[in-house]
């Protein structure tokens, strides 16, 4: 018995830090410093929202697919199979060539390259940027893992010794804002979005999942025991670290205008704690870690696409085509990217949550798929309404109909309609 708790132990703590590693990017660190200095004294009210997006719903994520099976398309026993596929397709474009994978050039450009070289032309360095990826990606070398082994440990290392002289040490006293506590909370809780960590979530979670099965937890009932500890795991890490680093954008004293950057914001924050040497080592860090990225998204969405046609495009196709996608986006700042970004997500967050939250709280009742689809429409519905609003489209006054509805403050109007839609589907199929 003692044994089976050590066992446990080792295997919660092993998955832990392997689901914290999997949901900490190193481009997700330039959202909670703007986060931050937008909120001032609020700061807490922005973390509360950032934690539901981007810490607690990733975990939450992996946690259905845990429930549900081994695997995202598992949810196709609920949900019509052709709809699990079409969500999964929006997802991997999100978190591979539209968004993710360009955001990691843009960002080690913005961080590592152009306040050493401002001459140095962004469509060069892209080029270089992605043609490495590419290149290692097609090679599978085993020098990515080996940099990712002594990368991420470095990288975390740095940021704990930033977070700790910044919180001991602050630059600057908190500036009160306009901002209030719902609007704080609404600021962090959509800026969670842009990790887009609930997307990766339910997509890599048989990585997790496989895991624990691997460590002799195969019943439904321990997976998901298992799968919940370790989730304790690295949300307490997640935590430190995103709280941490909002509490820094607010003591960080730099002067919020037209000019200001999520990723100047992090330099400043960088050099004003650690320093020259410090500001080039958290720089250096992050681009490596960027670059791995790069390389695990490519070969990710490649092997999607390969299974997806049935090897009709092939592996290395699919990676040129993808890399070139993102060689021509990455061009582009990583503010210019979030907020085309911002148009996509708004409308997919809210649909993974609504399945996340309709597949945790009913699965064990309700097994048939009408329910779920009815939910998943209805939230699609007031998504895509947000998102032609944000497009500048005619909508005839739809918006501001939407902006009636319960919790519309905290932008989760989408909450109590999807709920009641599933509720009364669910009723009438039991009829």
């Amino acid at each position: 018995m003692k044994h089976l708790s050590k066992h446990k132990w080792t295997t919660v703590t092993t998955v832990g830090f392997a689901l914290f590693a999997m949901f900490f990017g190193a481009g997700n660190l330039i959202f909670p410093p703007f986060i931050g200095i937008r909120v001032g004294y609020e700061w807490h009210w922005a973390l509360i929202g950032l934690f539901i997006t981007a810490i607690l719903a990733p975990f939450l994520g992996v946690l259905m697919v845990a429930k549900v099976g081994k695997q995202f398309t598992d949810l196709g026993l609920l949900l019509h199979p052709t709809l699990v596929k079409l969500l999964t397709l929006l997802i991997i474009l999100c978190i591979g060539p539209l968004v993710a994978l360009p955001r990691t050039g843009a960002t080690t450009f913005e961080i590592g390259i152009h306040p050493l070289l401002p001459d140095f032309s962004p469509i060069w360095f892209s080029i270089l940027f992605f043609g490495t990826a590419l290149i290692l990606s097609i090679s599978k070398t085993k020098i990515v893992d080996i940099i990712g082994r002594f990368l991420t440990p470095f990288l975390l290392f740095v940021l704990f010794l930033l977070i700790i002289f910044g919180v001991l040490y602050p630059t600057a006293a908190i500036e009160p804002t306009q901002m209030t506590a719902t609007e704080s909370f609404v600021l962090g809780f959509t800026e969670g979005y842009q990790t887009m960590d609930v997307l990766a979530s339910v997509i890599f979670a048989s990585i997790i999942i496989a895991a624990v099965v691997n460590k002799g937890f195969s019943s439904p009932a321990e997976r998901t025991k298992m799968t919940l500890l370790s989730g304790v795991v690295s949300t307490l890490c997640l935590l430190f670290i995103y709280g941490g680093l909002i509490y820094l954008g607010a003591t960080s004293g730099y002067p919020l205008n037209e000019g200001s950057t999520r990723t100047k914001l992090l330099l400043h924050i960088s050099h004003s704690v650690l320093g020259y040497w410090g500001t080039m080592a958290v720089a250096a860090a992050i681009g490596f870690a960027c670059l791995t990225t790069a390389i695990a998204l490519i070969s990710a969405v490649s092997s999607f696409f390969e299974e997806f046609t049935k090897g009709r495009l092939s592996y290395k196709m699919g990676a040129v085509l993808c890399t070139l996608i993102a060689v021509v986006l990455s061009v582009n700042s990583v503010d210019s990217i979030i907020a085309y970004a911002g148009h996509i997500l708004v409308f997919i967050y809210p649909i993974v949550f609504t399945i996340i939250l309709c597949v945790l709280v009913f699965s064990n009742w309700v097994q048939t798929p009408a329910p779920y689809i009815a939910s998943v429409l209805m939230t699609a519905l007031l998504s895509l309404i947000d998102t032609c609003n944000n497009l500048k489209l005619p909508l005839g006054g739809l918006y501001e109909l939407k902006k009636q509805l319960p919790l519309a403050a905290y932008d989760l109007e989408w909450v109590l309609p999807s709920l009641v839609v599933f509720l009364a589907v669910a009723v009438l199929k039991r009829r």
